[in-house]
């Protein structure tokens, strides 16, 4: 077993450091979709186009990220290999997301701006993702040491995405405009201060990788030369699609359940659930880890995760509408899913060193951007369907309705307890159907895309605990006698 160990200093700032990064993310990508449906009069035409930037957006920035993992692996800078790129794309990205929610020209100017905004936040923010992700596997190959900085750093990840998830609905209903410029401020500068503590206070080791520079090409021989990394990319795939269209349709969810001002204090208690549930999965992760192997793990959680999405569908029809009850129902998800995610980026991991083991090569930041890419593939996928979903249900043209009262709000022509009267009579307008379209959405896909996930993991990947011990004591072998 590898005793290589990590100094206090580098292990608590790079796992801190999470927090601003993961804060600026849960903003653009829980909340930005709902910033321009609810505070921009566009036509469905415009919004369709709008979703559509998004979607192919994303997609390159998908296609993006393992572009960036060649650019870090082929860079030998000063400061090193990981931590200029998580300055330079940090103070990039965290610009583009104040203009993002300050600017507002009209009509298709809009849809123009933010194409090419969107766009340029998207590959800002990559260059940050896949240096710090990269740099992850690149601390150490024990994989106690590696568990316990996936578990630090995701209950970071999850207080920042909590601070911003939750407090977001409860203070954007009928000051909307003024409420998501003003946090977006706030945001970035937590963004820039955590990641300038991770760039201090980490402390990278020695290069490892190989001395020649790797094209284009060779990212792809790369990438699909490792059997094991291709299904565990792909099962992370679909898992992100599944886990994420939870989070995309809550507000509207709650809008149009609960009336546009509880439904926004109720997407509160629902985040609190989402805090928690992930939260304490990050904490006992390296517990059961121990005791249980990664596939009986996944196979227990995505047995919970089916029933807990098929209780959802319920809600309400079958199921008594309890607040509490619902909350309990999104806990079991939201702690569920923070475990299943915790899994696949140490199988993913592992894949570094079963690749180095093969080929005598280590390339930590080209495989770790297969984890973003799966994300941002995965978000675009997510923006897709909601946006699908929002304008065949009708929900989006009654949205426009509310918008129209947020930006007379944002003039100081309506009081805000008037917004929030007005757009509850709209909202008591909409038929018992269209709520339905959009629970389908939001628990259907999930179910499928996660039992797709799971049965791939369990056919395809082999790299269990034993066996990647035994990689590992291999390379180290390997190393001694060279």
């Amino acid at each position: 077993m590898n005793s290589e160990q990590l100094d206090s200093r580098t292990k608590w700032s790079y796992c801190i450091g999470a927090t601003g990064r993961d804060m600026a993310y849960a903003l653009v990508n829980m909340y930005l979709i709902t910033y321009i449906q609810y505070t921009m009069k566009l036509t469905v035409a415009q919004f369709g186009v709008i979703s559509v930037c998004i979607v192919i957006c994303l997609i390159w920035d998908a296609i993006n990220d393992p572009m960036m993992g060649i650019i870090i692996e082929n860079s030998h800078l000063k400061h090193g290999k990981y931590r200029p790129f998580i300055l330079t794309g940090m103070l990039l990205n965290a610009v583009i997301i104040v203009l993002l929610f300050t600017i507002r020209p009209k009509g298709w100017l809009f849809v123009i701006f933010f194409g090419i905004t969107y766009l340029l936040w998207g590959m800002t923010y990559t260059m940050n993702d896949i240096a710090y992700w990269g740099m992850l596997p690149s601390l150490s190959s024990n994989p106690n040491v590696r568990n316990t900085l996936v578990t630090l750093m995701s209950i970071f990840i999850c207080i920042g995405q909590f601070a911003v998830a939750g407090v977001v609905p409860v203070i954007v209903a009928g000051n909307a405009v003024k409420a998501y410029r003003y946090t977006a401020l706030i945001v970035t500068l937590c963004f820039v201060g955590f990641q300038l503590l991770t760039f201090f206070g980490v402390k990278e080791k020695e290069r490892k990788d190989s001395p020649d520079k790797l094209s284009l090409k060779g990212m792809f021989q790369v990438i699909l030369r490792n059997d094991q990394l291709i299904p565990v990319g792909i099962a992370f795939l679909l898992f992100n699609i599944g886990s994420g269209l939870l989070i995309v349709f809550a507000v509207n969810f709650f809008y149009f359940e609960y009336g546009y001002a509880e439904g926004g204090n109720l997407v509160f208690l629902f985040t609190v659930m989402y805090g928690l549930g992930t939260l304490i999965s990050q904490a006992v992760f390296a517990f059961l880890s121990s005791h249980f192997t990664r596939l009986s793990l996944l196979r227990t959680f995505t047995l919970i995760l089916i029933t807990s999405y098929a209780m959802l569908m319920m809600f309400g029809y079958v199921l008594p509408k309890n607040i509490v009850l619902l909350n309990i129902i999104g806990f079991v998800i939201f702690f569920s899913q923070g475990f299943y995610n915790l899994v696949l980026i140490v199988m993913l991991n592992n894949t570094i060193e079963y690749d180095e083991y093969k080929f005598n090569e280590r390339h930590d930041s080209v495989i770790s951007a297969v984890r973003s890419f799966t994300a941002k593939l995965g978000g675009a996928i997510n923006q897709g369907i909601s946006a699908l979903v929002l304008i065949i249900s009708g929900i989006y043209a009654i949205s426009q309705r509310i918008t129209d009262l947020e930006i007379e709000s944002g003039k100081g022509a309506v009081s805000s307890e008037q917004v929030l009267s007005q757009a509850n009579s709209y909202i008591h307008e909409v038929q018992p159907y269209q709520t339905l379209v959009l629970r389908i959405g939001m628990v259907a896909i999930p179910i499928v895309t996660i039992l797709s996930s799971y049965f791939l993991i369990k056919k395809k990947y082999k790299i269990d605990e034993k066996e990647y011990d035994r990689i590992v004591q291999a390379i180290e072998m390997r190393k001694a006698a060279s």
